[in-house]
């Protein structure tokens, strides 16, 4: 790509990690090499297991553990596996190999505070020139968005969760 933008999905309904993973599934159907590193998850989502399967073109990296964290409550190995996927994305943006980062549940992260903020902005501001960055997850902090090129909010209208639906195979993880 000749220019890379910064793409936000953001908002309190589904599918932000699904918007990414579209872009993902539409940009190896196009040749184009995408890198994903998931914050806050450690369970073995069916995206994990796909991009296995087009691993020539699209490869994610979990960097959390399979429990959630509480805001203000993060453990060192939470800081630690956070600390750990912001080098995988750096080193991904660096390489030259991607031309799509996305950084899955980054928002949370930072609102949860096993990221800072200003740990984050330096891969936004000093990405390469063509490499489209993706920063998906509730809450997005005012500062990524005021460097976004584009923002996209999930407005939860209804969830099958309210009705006591849990999370389906395939559908939610």
């Amino acid at each position: 790509m000749e220019k890379g933008l910064v793409q936000i999905y953001t908002g309190d309904g589904k599918g932000k990690t699904t918007a990414a993973l579209g872009l993902a599934m539409r940009a190896a159907g196009r040749g184009l090499s995408v890198f994903m590193v998931q914050f806050l998850k450690g369970r073995n989502y069916g995206e994990v297991e796909s991009a296995k399967l087009l691993s020539d073109r699209f490869k994610v990296v979990q960097s959390g553990l399979d429990t959630f964290v509480k805001k203000g409550e993060a453990s060192e190995e939470d800081l630690r596996l956070a600390r750990r996927g912001l080098e995988l994305a750096r080193d991904a943006l660096d390489s030259g190999e991607y031309d799509i980062v996305i950084l899955d549940e980054v928002n949370v992260a930072v609102e949860l505070g096993v990221l800072k903020t200003e740990d984050v902005l330096p891969l936004i501001d000093n990405r390469p020139v063509g490499v489209e960055l993706v920063l998906t997850g509730r809450y997005a902090p005012p500062q990524f968005c005021e460097k976004a090129d584009l923002i996209t909010e999930m407005k939860n209208i209804r969830h099958c969760h309210d009705a006591g639906v849990g999370m389906r195979e395939g559908i939610e993880y």
